[in-house]
């Protein structure tokens, strides 16, 4: 799982007292009264160890696929085709596998991309291309160390001299890629497509992101092609918002689907968790009510998709929580 930016929830702007009224202090644990407008039981929350993910089967939430951000210049198809080999190995299932190995098993990124690599064939087939020093940058977080470190393991087979460098965050890593200081960043389609966007166009732009990822790729590499970044083909894994439930919640009240949360759930008895500025955002709370139809009967204010929020799930104070999609609190087993 990697460190949120602000478009986990929302463009964060300053948020003035008013607009968080009611919403409680982060991580203070504030609960607000019902909210206006909800009906119904609802469903009152159900401990557990276990976390799933309800499916955003109305697509909610914009496409964050991973994929590999390539310097044009550096882009040969060989260096390409080397790191999609990466893109195809890898969906959401096994890159919260990946996630858990280093954050919860306390592997290294190297170790942990290493067996994934050796276990899934990803250098199987990788052609040879011309060679040369590569280094890949990565963000100081731990998933995009570990992605960085399977794109080294594919390029070292097609022949290059590969080096792994943490270099901070966006801010930082993608001047470099565009100047040609690093020739590879492992980047998120959806969040690295308004990066570029706002860049370019001010802090107002009309979003280019979609829920499609066709669309979300085509307005990335749009804006790629416009600084010398080209992108590869994205993984079907994505690190992005997404509403999870304990297990045992979901088999109690027969829910699969967002949809399913909203026709069962809505009501006096549903808690949502979330950080304190879900209220108003339109990929938190604010979407859920737009798309879904979804009205929780009262609001925590904790964390974005951390260890408050969770814990809430887990422990029956909160009936549906925001996490995101790639965290090892949701592998399997």
């Amino acid at each position: 799982m990697r460190a949120r930016t602000s478009l986990a929830v929302g463009a964060l702007g300053v948020l003035t007292a008013g607009l968080l009224a009611g919403c409680g202090d982060a991580g203070s644990s504030g609960t607000d009264a019902p909210e206006k407008g909800a009906s119904g039981a609802g469903c009152a929350p159900v401990a557990g160890d276990k976390l799933v993910v309800l499916t955003d089967d109305k697509k909610l939430q914009n496409t964050d696929n991973v994929i590999p951000a390539v310097n044009a210049k550096a882009a040969t198809p060989q260096l390409v085709a080397a790191l999609d080999k990466v893109s195809a190995k890898l969906d959401t299932p096994k890159l919260i596998e990946l996630n858990r190995a280093v954050d919860v098993d306390r592997k290294t990124p190297q170790v942990a991309a290493k067996e994934f690599a050796d276990a899934n064939g990803v250098t199987d087939g990788v052609e040879k291309g011309p060679g040369g020093q590569v280094t890949v940058g990565a963000g100081n977080f731990s998933e995009s160390q570990t992605i960085a470190e399977l794109y080294k393991i594919a390029l070292t087979a097609a022949g290059y001299q590969v080096k792994v460098q943490t270099i901070g965050n966006r801010e930082l890593y993608e001047p470099a890629l565009e100047k040609g200081q690093v020739q590879v960043v492992p980047e998120y389609a959806a969040t690295m497509a308004e990066f570029l966007n706002t860049k370019a166009n001010g802090k107002d732009a009309q979003p280019v992101s979609s829920p499609e990822l066709d669309k979300t790729v085509s307005a990335l590499k749009a804006a790629g092609d416009k600084v010398g970044i080209s992108f590869g083909q994205p993984a079907q894994a994505q690190d992005q918002n997404a509403f999870a439930v304990t297990k045992a919640f979901a088999d109690k009240y027969q829910l699969a689907t967002l949809s399913d949360l909203a026709a069962k759930c809505s009501g006096t008895a549903t808690v949502l968790a979330g950080p304190p500025e879900c209220p108003q955002r339109p990929k938190c709370q604010a979407g859920l009510v737009e798309v879904y139809d979804f009205k929780a009967g009262s609001f925590s204010s904790l964390d974005a998709g951390g260890p408050q929020t969770k814990n809430a799930l887990k422990t029956g104070a909160a009936s549906v929580g925001l996490v995101f999609s790639s965290d090892a609190a949701l592998a399997a087993s």
